[in-house]
């Protein structure tokens, strides 16, 4: 028994130490999702969608734009070219509502969208949101993930801050679409140099 303890004794500190020394300071390679992701690029590429992530948060004020948009509900889920695009489906929220978005923005400023997201329980919380944009068309898409363990979101209701950053929209007229699972949003936007 001496021989396996002193065995035990003198691999765990070389171990530990060739591990430390060599181990690769980059992220490990995940090939299932390096070719998900590579899948769902070029799918976007052939339905002429380009993805843009959107900086997500919970705001503090509300917003108030100077020229609101006329907001009406569609049926929900993601557009038919876009869900045949995207290979993994993101964690969608029940119903969104409340919007609060602009009608009209510039090319150079940034474009929030202030919204309401129903969830199906207390188990998901906002990790982010993409934009999905070609000629004409702007789909947003608020992304959640799943609460790890026992632990639970305060409500199943939140309110979601997601902006799309400066310089992504071209001058012209776009139909956005705010997606959720049973329901969706969209409004016109005209957006000026």
């Amino acid at each position: 028994m001496k021989w396996v303890i002193a065995a035990i004794v003198v691999f765990i500190p070389v171990y530990t130490y060739l591990t430390l020394h060599f181990r690769r300071p980059d992220p490990v390679y995940e090939p299932y999702a390096e070719a998900r992701e590579r899948a769902t690029v070029l799918r976007l590429r052939a339905a002429g969608y380009r993805r843009v992530p959107l900086a997500a948060a919970r705001p503090t004020e509300p917003l108030r734009p100077a020229v609101p948009a006329s907001i009406h509900e569609v049926p929900g889920g993601l557009p038919a070219p876009l869900e045949t695009a995207v290979v993994a489906a993101p964690l969608l929220p029940t119903t969104v509502s409340q919007i609060t978005a602009a009608g009209e923005a510039g090319e150079d400023a940034p474009y929030p969208v202030d919204f309401a997201a129903t969830l199906p329980d207390e188990k998901e919380d906002l990790l982010d949101g993409q934009a999905y944009v070609r000629p004409g068309e702007l789909v947003i898409v608020p992304n959640f993930e799943h609460v790890a363990g026992a632990l639970l979101v305060r409500s199943p209701e939140v309110t979601v801050r997601l902006t799309l950053p400066a310089g992504v929209l071209a001058p012209g007229r776009y139909r956005v679409t705010l997606v959720g699972l049973r329901n969706a949003q969209s409004w016109q936007l005209i957006v000026s140099k």
